[in-house]
């Protein structure tokens, strides 16, 4: 039986739906659940990576998150991939801006870095880090 992250980053987005698709093509996210209110906003949506996930949704679709979200800058997300080159290969002809190219790093992590459409950071890397438990 599949475990649930205990950690997820929950973004907001103006336009959620183009979010959605860029995460999905560009990055190798998977769908897992889309929620549309009435007026066909993104109310929440999770898309996985792996064992993680990140939830999002559209800004101004109301509720305490969304109020309290409201002046919130960009976000930033850093996911494990296993192989950095061709994960950036593909978010590259995608046409996603890419603020670092791959390269290694004095840690031993190997990490490219992103920006999405709406300006949050998106770092993608070897690096794995361990939660003693």
């Amino acid at each position: 039986m599949p475990q649930s992250p205990s950690i997820v980053p929950t973004l907001l987005y103006t336009d959620a739906k183009a979010a959605i698709q860029q995460l999905t093509e560009a990055f190798g996210l998977t769908r897992a659940a889309v929620y549309e209110n009435d007026e066909g906003q993104v109310a929440h949506a999770e898309l996985t990576y792996g064992n993680g996930m990140v939830m999002l949704g559209s800004k101004g679709h109301g509720g305490a998150f969304d109020e309290a979200s409201a002046d919130a800058g960009p976000s930033s997300v850093y996911i494990r991939v296993d192989d950095v080159d061709a994960h950036h290969k593909r978010a590259a002809e995608s046409g996603v801006e890419i603020l670092m190219p791959p390269t290694d790093q004095d840690y031993g992590s190997r990490d490219y870095m992103t920006r999405d459409l709406e300006g949050n950071i998106w770092s993608f890397g070897t690096y794995a880090p361990q939660v003693e438990g």
